[in-house]
């Protein structure tokens, strides 16, 4: 009797512990408008590939293209981020390396993003941070 009653207990908690579903990759394009308070407008178009880490929390890339004013360069923006999805809204950090190709080349990026998730994929937000050498908000 004890044993079935442990059986049954054991099944219970399993049942109600609130584990990751299991992880899924997505994959999302992103299209971004920046001002870099150093002075340039910076247009960007990039792939995000990220992965669950818990049933709100999901760790990531992105990379891709983008085309900066003033002077006219084009670069390549590496960033990896954490993002907390709460039902529709969302808030991540990102850290990476901006590659410009001008000088200097390799600039840091670190910034901290919040919006809203609609159904479908499409997803608004605003992101304020750091790209050396000062603040960006876009």
């Amino acid at each position: 009797m004890r044993r079935l009653l442990a059986k049954v207990a054991s099944r219970d908690v399993a049942g109600r512990v609130n584990w990751p579903s299991a992880a899924r990759a997505a994959t999302r394009i992103g299209l971004g408008a920046d001002y870099h308070l150093y002075g340039r407008g910076i247009f960007q178009l990039t792939l995000d590939v990220d992965t669950f880490l818990a049933r709100h929390l999901s760790v990531g890339g992105r990379f891709g293209a983008l085309l900066a004013s003033t002077p006219t360069t084009f670069g390549v923006p590496v960033d990896v981020y954490l993002r907390l999805r709460i039902r529709r809204i969302y808030l991540q950090g990102l850290v990476g390396p901006w590659i410009f190709f001008d000088a200097p080349t390799v600039r840091l990026h670190a910034a901290f993003g919040f919006g809203l998730e609609a159904r479908g994929g499409l997803s608004v937000g605003l992101e304020v941070g750091w790209l050396d050498p000062s603040a960006i908000v876009g």
